[in-house]
């Protein structure tokens, strides 16, 4: 029989485990809404070529609210269906009695996980692609016809039926620029760091030689220069990546205006010229004659 004093501990315990997942779950859906009204104002600020958050926020938070309700939509829809197939294949399998004895079951076991696996990776890449889809292509339909995301799917869905091959062509330039961005980016990002974390070690290995000792007040400037150094760090590598954020929205919004003239419209917009004033016909002759002098 658990102690008194343990089982208050425990219970304690599991109160703050419920505590933390359910502010982790708060927080989350918090950062989802302010990411979804900033795919917005990123949109706006590509094509206006200027950024103004604060105009921003108030003009496309009720849009931003639309692809939140999309993305808290696919999010579940997502969820049950990987619940599904990976649930539905344990079900059958214990039904089956593979689990009892899995000498027996080994070679079925192992074309199930393989198949299992197989399915997977399709529902992984078709997540991925709606994902990229809703943020390359929704976002610019919504925002410029003010739809919710059921009328926005189904307007960039026939679209795409018109050009499945470009599209297509489309996701898989994208995985390889993203790639190389990636790899790029990630090494420039790793050369910023190490601009920040090495003052950072230098400076704790001179107070470690220097004899400094950890109390109250060294903890204190501990804790506040690491927090200044990864504000810091967060900045510059935030800072180094400005090309390959402002790059991938302008290509997504280059290729659907040549597809959507309405963005076509305003990303190339016509330039006007003022008119010509109509010039008198030009006539060819002789000279007119000098006057002939007066006759007294």
């Amino acid at each position: 029989m658990i102690p008194a004093h343990i089982s208050e501990h425990i219970a304690q315990f599991i109160g703050f485990i419920v505590v933390g997942i359910f502010a982790l779950m708060v927080l989350a859906f918090v950062f989802l809404y302010i990411s979804s009204v900033f795919r917005f104002i990123l949109f706006e600020s590509v094509l206006r070529r200027q950024c103004s958050i604060g105009e921003g926020w108030l003009k496309w938070r009720r849009a931003g609210g639309r692809f939140f309700l999309w993305q808290i939509v696919f999010q579940i829809a997502a969820s049950l269906f990987l619940a599904i197939l990976i649930g539905l294949p344990l079900a059958l399998a214990l039904a089956a009695g593979w689990t009892s004895d899995l000498r027996e079951h080994v070679g079925r076991m192992i074309v199930g996980v393989i198949l299992l696996g197989g399915l997977f990776v399709v529902f992984v890449l078709t997540a991925v692609v709606v994902q990229v889809l809703a943020k390359d292509f929704l976002v610019p339909i919504m925002a410029l016809e003010d739809l919710d995301f059921a009328d926005g799917w189904h307007r960039l869905l026939e679209m795409i039926r018109q050009e499945k091959g470009r599209y297509a062509v489309y996701l898989l330039l994208k995985l390889v620029l993203s790639i190389a961005a990636g790899i790029l980016f990630s090494i420039l990002a790793i050369i910023v760091a190490l601009f920040v974390v090495i003052p950072g070690i230098a400076a704790f290995v001179a107070g470690h030689a220097a004899g400094l000792v950890w109390s109250v007040t060294t903890i204190s400037l501990a804790i506040v220069f690491g927090t200044l150094l990864l504000l810091l760090l967060i900045y510059l590598i935030a800072w180094v990546c400005v090309p390959a954020t402002v790059f991938f929205p302008a290509y997504a919004m280059h290729f659907l205006a040549a597809r959507y003239p309405r963005l076509d419209a305003l990303l190339n917009p016509a330039t006007l010229t003022p008119p010509v004033q109509d010039l008198p016909p030009l006539t060819f002759g002789p000279p007119p004659l000098p006057p002939s002098p007066e006759l007294p």
